[in-house]
């Protein structure tokens, strides 16, 4: 997602710099190493954090609430998504050549697409979902289990990747079709002659970069406001659900309900503040991405392509942060959260020190139950969330 005007081709008059054979970029080193070192950080945080999330859901029965379906789908997501972080700083270092093959090319950017919805369509649909268990709270007891659920999460994810279809035909590996016939590879005049018509070939390899086909320069734009709106909409819907929960929770009067209702409100509150937080990280994180996909889509004059691009690759930052934030979120707000956590950590950690025991003695070892229990019950369990 990544690169010049967003992996999109730029506008005439903003072409990249001479490339040669250690860099070809828009971006001097001095932006280049921080930005790359930022985002290697951003993915072996969002990589390891992810998966304890979707091991924490699979492996615990306590933990495999509704909302937690959820969440732990998308996990999934912002780990696809994480996987094109690679491709991005490759095309942030040398946009050219593309040696990864048309195949990637469609994909990297396709996967990125089609997570993005559906982790907004599974925000939505989490928010109906709470929205139902607070304000209609008989009717989310018919309408929600675990069943449907997961069968909802299955129909959000087709949803989504049907939606992004269109982005697999819209990049490819293109080459420069308009090279003279007398430069090399480094775009520097060639002597006439055999090693000439070499060289074009090589210019013509180097050339290659994984782009929109300018005949589809115009579809790209379309699918560029689709996906604004993608992003818009959702967050509207958001807005209405939280302000109605939020109407709801603090309505009525508190010394009139019993303490079991007390109890559930308080889950309710809970479960309410740690959506909302996820919801505000992902949109503080997204909204820079979708302006500067509105400033390219009405980019016309090269000084504010030049502008656009330092804009984009701060917000390209801030689009892995919102794949790799979630879960420490979850550990700083969920007390329910940390405990699993330390539970899954330690528990492997003890089945590796009896491996390594089991090897020494012969293969004799006590059996490890912390593994192998339920799930962490000991915080409040009516909560359904990773509270």
């Amino acid at each position: 997602m990544g690169g010049p005007c967003n992996g999109s081709a730029c506008p005439e008059g903003a072409r990249l710099p001479p490339c040669d054979e250690r860099r070809c970029s828009f971006f001097p080193l001095g932006a280049l190493v921080p930005v790359t070192a930022v985002c290697l950080s951003l993915f072996a945080v969002g990589v390891s954090g992810n998966v304890v999330t979707v091991l924490l859901i699979g492996r615990y029965r306590d933990m495999r609430t509704t909302t937690n379906l959820y969440l732990g789908s998308m996990a999934v997501s912002d780990l696809l998504i994480l996987l094109g972080l690679p491709f991005d700083l490759y095309r942030l270092w040398r946009s050219r050549p593309w040696v990864f093959g048309s195949l990637l090319c469609r994909l990297s950017l396709y996967v990125g697409e089609g997570c993005t919805y559906a982790t907004l369509l599974h925000m939505t649909a989490l928010s109906v979902e709470r929205y139902l268990a607070i304000c209609r709270p008989l009717r989310a007891r018919v309408l929600v289990t675990r069943r449907r659920v997961r069968a909802l999460i299955a129909a959000l994810w087709a949803v989504a990747l049907l939606s992004a279809g269109p982005f697999l035909f819209l990049m490819g590996v293109e080459q420069d079709p308009g090279l003279p016939a007398d430069l090399d590879r480094n775009g520097t005049l060639s002597p006439p002659g055999p090693s000439g018509a070499d060289s074009v070939a090589a210019a013509a390899l180097f050339s290659r970069e994984c782009r929109p086909s300018p005949a589809r320069l115009g579809a790209l734009r379309i699918m560029l406001w689709v996906t604004t709106a993608y992003f818009f909409l959702p967050l509207l819907c958001l807005s209405v659900l939280y302000g109605l929960i939020g109407r709801q929770l603090w309505r009525s009067p508190a010394p009139l309900r019993g303490w079991a209702a007390l109890g559930r409100e308080k889950g309710h509150r809970h479960t309410v503040r740690v959506l909302v937080v996820v919801v505000l990280a992902f949109v503080l994180c997204w909204l820079p991405f979708h302006i500067g996909r509105i400033i390219y889509v009405n980019t016309e004059d090269t000084r504010t392509v030049y502008l656009s691009q330092y804009f984009n690759i701060v917000a390209l930052q801030l689009f892995y942060l919102s794949a790799s934030i979630n879960p420490i979120l979850y550990n700083l707000i969920s007390k329910k959260y940390r405990a699993a956590a330390c539970k899954l950590l330690l528990s492997n950690q003890s089945r590796l020190i009896g491996f390594c025991r089991s090897r020494g003695s012969g293969g004799h070892t006590g059996r490890d139950t912390g593994g192998d229990t339920p799930g962490y019950t000991e915080s409040s369990t009516n909560v359904k969330t990773t509270a």
